[in-house]
């Protein structure tokens, strides 16, 4: 990847990668922060980087973990003195979720790279770019018909496919993005 690739990637994808950050730590400029160093290390790892995978998935996962990264870390300032010095349990248990949510996200991604092209470039506007079913319909040139059954579809593949992940739904609150 050279620097004009990647600055084509950067305008690309900032914006919707900024968004999808900012649903887990509520702070825009701390999102966009989390969104430039995941650009960073993209930029660093740029001849590393498998051009048969997909970049797209490489940056929503990269930032999703450093948003999960920046939620524990942050999480240990809040504490009080007391909470502070409970737990090696509670440290596991953190552990244990941020790998159920690891796993969770493989197989999300492994889902949706399942889909058919149109079906997952539809769900990826609505869910990763915030975008409501009009505007994926004009940006796509289709109907909004159109663009509800792909979204139907995808999140009946997304429920298939994790539904053994379900019972974790309430603890992890994160699936509320991909299933409705």
């Amino acid at each position: 990847m050279n620097k004009q690739e990647f600055e084509i990637l950067f305008r690309e994808h900032f914006k919707a990668l900024a968004g999808f950050a900012k649903k887990y730590v509520n702070d825009i400029d701390i999102a966009k922060g989390i969104v430039h160093e995941v650009f960073m290390k993209l930029w660093e790892k740029r001849n590393e980087i498998d051009t048969n995978q997909s970049v797209k998935s490489y940056l929503y996962t990269g930032v999703y973990n450093r948003s999960l990264n920046y939620i524990r870390d942050n999480k240990k300032f809040d504490k009080s003195e007391e909470q502070a010095n409970i737990p090696e349990q509670k440290e596991n248990w953190d552990i244990s979720n941020e790998m159920t949510a690891s796993e969770i996200q493989v197989k999300i991604d492994q889902t949706l790279k399942s889909l058919p092209e149109k079906c997952r470039q539809i769900f990826e506007m609505s869910r990763y770019e915030d975008l409501k079913y009009r505007e994926i319909a004009d940006k796509l040139n289709i109907s909004i018909k159109t663009v509800e059954t792909q979204m139907s579809k995808a999140l009946k593949v997304l429920r298939k496919n994790l539904s053994e992940y379900i019972h974790l739904y309430l603890f992890l609150g994160f699936l509320t993005n991909f299933i409705k």
